[in-house]
């Protein structure tokens, strides 16, 4: 595959980001004009970070590369420190994170890459924070995705932080940065009320991943998961045993998402569905 880094310039996040894609590159006896004259479209995913992470982290720690490679797809991995994928205007200079995903990177990925736009071509997914951030996007622009996958992060009920929760910080910054509980209910992060609102029959096709040790992630996938079966919401859950917050089973879960994002005939899928 080839990597494209890109570092430059952005309107909405106020400084200097970096975006890391992966593009389909020559196969092995191929002719340079039939691959880059061809005038192909590539379906795309959109892989994001979670806490902590930025636009490498997806490289560095996982073989999303070699993934890419064998389905021929293109893969854009953005940086948004740890804003959970909002708009924060009360950082620095302002930090529209949401914005800059839909009025600043998709176009210049779409106007400059070799990647279709078309809905059913677009998948979405993220680990952690990264998994809330692509159901936020799903959610709230269902018409520009085919299918969201959330590894280890789960819809959940907002409210108070606790401050004993090491994450406690973000979540009363975030009540801040909306003007308070009322408008943090208000905002994209309320993936329930975004459900319960929005029209489910064009919702995008919906998995969701954890894996039984994880202390972060575990008791919110299954609490979802409960809601989503009591209240009709169409989404596939797999509880993998044996894993926690952790790389090794992120990797296995951006594998699972290629072969359903992607299937093909006589391939099976990492995970099993659970009717639970």
């Amino acid at each position: 595959m080839a990597l494209l880094h890109m570092s430059f310039t952005s309107k909405y996040l106020s400084g200097t980001t970096d975006v890391n894609v992966i593009l389909p590159d020559l196969s092995y006896g191929q002719e340079p004009k039939d691959l880059y004259g061809s005038g192909e479209k590539y379906k795309v995913l959109w892989l994001l970070h979670g806490t902590y992470g930025d636009y490498s982290d997806w490289l560095r720690k996982s073989n999303v590369e070699l993934y890419a490679t064998e389905k021929k797809i293109a893969v854009v991995m953005p940086s948004a420190l740890n804003t959970n994928y909002v708009d924060w205007g009360t950082f620095a200079m302002g930090y529209q994170a949401y914005s800059y995903f839909f009025e600043e990177l998709m176009p210049m990925v779409y106007g400059w890459l070799p990647v279709s736009d078309r809905r059913e071509d677009n998948f979405i997914a993220g680990l952690s924070m990264g998994g809330r951030g692509a159901c936020v996007y799903a959610f709230s622009k269902p018409e520009r995705f085919h299918a969201v996958y959330s590894f280890s992060a789960s819809p959940k009920v907002l409210k108070e932080p606790d401050p004993a929760n090491p994450f406690a910080a973000r979540e009363y910054n975030l009540i801040n940065n909306f003007g308070g509980m009322e408008g943090y209910l208000d905002s994209p992060l309320n993936l329930l009320k975004q459900l319960e609102n929005g029209d489910r029959e064009k919702l995008p096709e919906m998995y969701f991943a954890c894996g039984d040790k994880d202390p972060i992630a575990y008791q919110d996938f299954l609490a979802f998961r409960k809601y989503a079966k009591e209240n009709g919401i169409p989404a596939e859950f797999f509880e993998i045993p044996g894993f926690s917050h952790e790389w090794r089973f992120w990797d296995l879960c951006l594998q699972d998402a290629l072969a359903r994002f992607m299937p093909e005939e006589g391939k099976k899928p990492v995970f099993t569905a659970q009717n639970m």
